[in-house]
């Protein structure tokens, strides 16, 4: 088997897998950060939402083969004490139900924020649409954006 070197919330890991074996599951199974959770396998949930260069990525898609030399962050890099302001405001609202989509939104929110710190509604809603919470708890999601939004500003 291959062996890979991928960076992942600013530290090298060394991992042997398959060409074609899904991020996902090396960072889970290889690597034991398992805040990045298996929704779909489809890429249509977004529950397993990481960042690769700062993008919001579905990580059910990205095969490890196209993972090395990118600076990939998952739910426990993006920040150490849990502080990052879109973890900030999700506690502030109290958004998670059953919080299993919760690491995607927050990495999908985060992303988006970056690109765009001072959002409408609307563009909130756009950008978070991608993810499927089964709670429905889209209204405090929308609600926690535009608080993360207030915090970055």
């Amino acid at each position: 088997m291959p062996t890979f070197n991928l960076k992942i919330n600013n530290k090298t890991h060394a991992v042997e897998a398959d060409m074609d074996t899904p991020l996902l599951w090396v960072l889970r199974d290889q690597i034991n950060l398992v805040g990045t959770k298996y929704g779909c396998g489809i890429g249509q949930c977004g529950a397993c939402t990481v960042h690769v260069d700062g993008v919001a990525t579905r990580s059910c898609l990205l095969q490890i083969s196209q993972a090395e030399g990118l600076n990939i962050t998952t739910i426990e890099g993006l920040s150490e004490n849990g502080n990052h302001p879109v973890q900030e405001a999700w506690k502030d609202i109290d958004v998670p139900q059953c919080g299993y989509c919760q690491s995607g939104q927050i990495m999908t929110a985060s992303a988006f924020l970056k690109r765009n710190p001072s959002p409408s509604n609307s563009e909130i809603r756009n950008a978070m649409h991608g993810n499927i919470c089964r709670c429905a708890s889209y209204n405090s999601i929308e609600k926690a954006v535009k608080v993360a939004s207030e915090k970055l500003t």
